[in-house]
């Protein structure tokens, strides 16, 4: 029984890590790193853009991943206690930030690699507002499901924190 019980505490534990780095993450690039774009060199800026792309990878395309499997196996096997929408909520959600990353961050920083466009710059700080809200709903999520879970949980550890009572 205590083994089913806590089972379903390590994918929530690792989501609730990566969608929080993520969170934290996408805010710092939405209000930080994505309007001083502006301020660098304008007339070199597609090799500051293509140097910004090689290291940003490595960043966030692990711990992308990571959320992206924990998210479905989620789905699949969803924990004792967790409400089944959320985590249909939470996929949902996560389809909207890699749809917005592929199809409108990404071709954007493609083309900010052959030079400073102001254009496509507002476009990029103005649609990157789609992934912060979304990954910022998502750590909602996280926090719900792992909330839900823990009120389950927290009998369960009552029980084995009580001393054992001779019949």
């Amino acid at each position: 029984m205590m083994q089913n019980v806590f089972s379903g505490i390590r994918p929530l534990v690792i989501q609730l890590l990566m969608t929080s780095f993520m969170t934290g993450l996408i805010w710092f690039v939405q209000v930080v790193h994505y309007p001083l774009m502006d301020g660098w060199p304008h007339d070199d800026f597609g090799s500051w853009e293509v140097a910004h792309r090689e290291r940003t990878g490595p960043v966030v395309i692990p711990p992308m991943l990571i959320e992206g499997i924990v998210a479905v196996w989620l789905l699949v096997h969803r924990p004792r206690g967790v409400n089944p929408f959320l985590p249909v909520l939470g996929i949902i959600s996560l389809l909207g930030i890699w749809g917005s990353t592929f199809f409108l961050q990404v071709p954007c920083h493609l083309q900010l690699s052959t030079g400073w466009d102001a254009q496509t710059h507002r476009f990029l700080v103005t649609t990157n507002w789609v992934r912060t809200i979304l990954w910022s709903f998502r750590m909602a999520l996280s926090v719900g499901m792992f909330w839900q879970f823990w009120l389950l949980l927290k009998p369960a550890l009552a029980d084995l924190a009580s001393p054992q009572q001779d019949s």
